[in-house]
């Protein structure tokens, strides 16, 4: 298999206790271009992720001195840097502790290594989203649902608004700000990608599959509980009353 390199460096922090898992992991990301460091310790990963500029955090979520969840719980509470969860088999209440906690998605292991691969660089193009909006614009056409996003078409910068309004939530699709009663929200890369998908869309259902495609950049099944604890996450921020869930279809942002 050939390892498509990054374009530039970027700096990821795997935190894994079993040394196989994290030299194997490790070596299979620099393979990719990544600059990777690495450690065993939950607490030592807090000072890693507190001393170094790091693009991904990987996370595992049984790891001694800290388990994954408080640590992804921790950093969460100084960074909004991508965090990605390694899970044992998909275990159920593993992923919702860690969506919960605020890891942005997961992985199952064993890690299968172009997975994770992808779901670096979807939440790499989050991230760069985030900091250099002008560089996409995220306006996009509405789409049906089962529709494929390559249909996505985003439009020219001087057509995006200055400001979109639902009630006392304002959001500014070009500075990527967003106030709640005219106080600063700060959102994670995926949790502000998700509500400008429900800005560009208002009073609209957007079910889970779409949301998927759109904000997470699958283009295969993915599981869906990403979308549904973002939302709970996102819910506390901006208010619950502000994302009305339609049983059986999906999500839709109020209008007012």
């Amino acid at each position: 298999m050939s390892a498509t390199r990054v374009p530039e460096a970027v700096n990821v922090l795997l935190v894994e206790d079993d040394a196989v898992i994290r030299r194997s992991v490790q070596l299979a990301l620099e393979r990719y271009g990544y600059q990777v460091d690495v450690t065993g310790d939950g607490l030592d990963g807090l000072d890693a992720v507190r001393a170094g500029a790091h693009d991904v955090l990987i996370l595992d979520v049984m790891l001694p001195g800290l388990d994954g969840i408080s640590l992804c719980r921790r950093v969460r509470e100084e960074t909004l840097t991508p965090i990605l969860m390694m899970s044992a088999r998909g275990d159920a209440l593993d992923v919702v502790a860690g969506l919960e906690a605020g890891a942005d998605d997961y992985v199952v292991k064993p890690v299968d290594i172009p997975v994770l691969v992808a779901r670096i660089r979807s939440l790499l193009r989050r991230a760069t989203f985030r900091d250099h909006p002008a560089a996409e614009p995220v306006r996009q056409e509405p789409i049906a649902a089962g529709e494929p996003s390559s249909r996505h078409r985003h439009l020219p910068a001087e057509d995006v608004p200055d400001l979109l309004t639902f009630g006392g939530l304002t959001i500014d699709p070009r500075g990527l700000d967003v106030c709640l009663d005219g106080r600063a929200v700060a959102l994670t890369p995926t949790e502000l990608r998700l509500l400008l998908v429900f800005a560009e869309n208002p009073g609209t259902v957007l079910d889970r599959r779409r949301l998927l495609r759109e904000v997470w950049d699958y283009g295969w099944e993915g599981d869906t509980r990403v979308v549904d604890l973002c939302v709970v996450r996102l819910r506390k921020k901006i208010g619950a009353d502000r994302i009305e869930t339609v049983r059986g279809f999906g999500y839709k942002l109020l209008r007012s």
